[in-house]
């Protein structure tokens, strides 16, 4: 399990709690997958939900369930009409995850597919308020350019891990997974169609609203 830092630890102890069922799923998360770094946890998915309560989205769009833990908080800040659709490629943890999100209190509120997003979405024939990338980081210019199509205008865009654990700013780090994330950093501050901000929180997050 990823332990948390001290002011983690702090930030944690003073604001609203995850609750019985997030907890557990976040747990779970840690005993049974591979790699839990790859959950949200507290912090992330109390700023996620609250995100949601703000914007007051009808569709949300999420580009990677792993096992749920962020749709999940997303669906929690829904409007009871509201629906969350959550797409991942990883058909190894399905059962896992349609479970954890089946049973889940908020449950009816999402829909949750295997596939490619890249796929499955131009075929929904849906209009999203609010999109969340957090998928295989070597397709989130591929990603944000399917998501901008279905994206209302004003819509809002999130995408996760956009510093990539500091490495964006290592000169001698020259990954795929790394120079993706610059690529996309680059490719958003260079798009007139968006305003954007990054937020140190985790691993980075990017806020951005489309403007036309």
């Amino acid at each position: 399990m990823r332990i948390a830092t001290p002011i983690e630890e702090y930030i944690m102890e003073h604001i609203s709690p995850e609750g019985e069922y997030l907890y557990r799923l976040y747990r779970a998360t840690n005993v049974e997958t591979v790699n839990p770094q790859m959950a949200s946890g507290h912090i992330q998915g109390r700023f996620l939900k609250m995100l949601v309560e703000m914007i007051k989205p009808k569709n949300i769009l999420e580009i990677g369930t792993f096992t749920g833990y962020s749709a999940i908080c997303m669906a929690e800040g829904l409007d009871k009409d509201g629906k969350l659709y959550t797409f991942d490629v990883n058909d190894e943890l399905e059962d896992f995850t349609r479970k954890w999100i089946e049973e889940s209190p908020v449950g009816n509120k999402i829909h949750y597919k295997i596939g490619s997003a890249l796929e499955e979405v131009p075929r929904l024939s849906i209009k999203f308020d609010l999109a969340f990338i957090d998928g295989d980081k070597r397709e989130y210019v591929e990603y944000y350019e399917m998501v901008m199509k279905h994206l209302n205008t004003g819509g809002w865009i999130l995408a996760d891990n956009t510093l990539w654990d500091g490495h964006v700013i290592e000169p001698d780090r020259h990954d795929a997974h790394t120079e993706s994330v610059r690529l996309f950093n680059r490719h958003i501050k260079e798009d007139p169609r968006v305003e954007e901000v990054i937020l140190p929180l985790r691993d980075g997050l990017t806020i951005i609203r489309k403007t036309n």
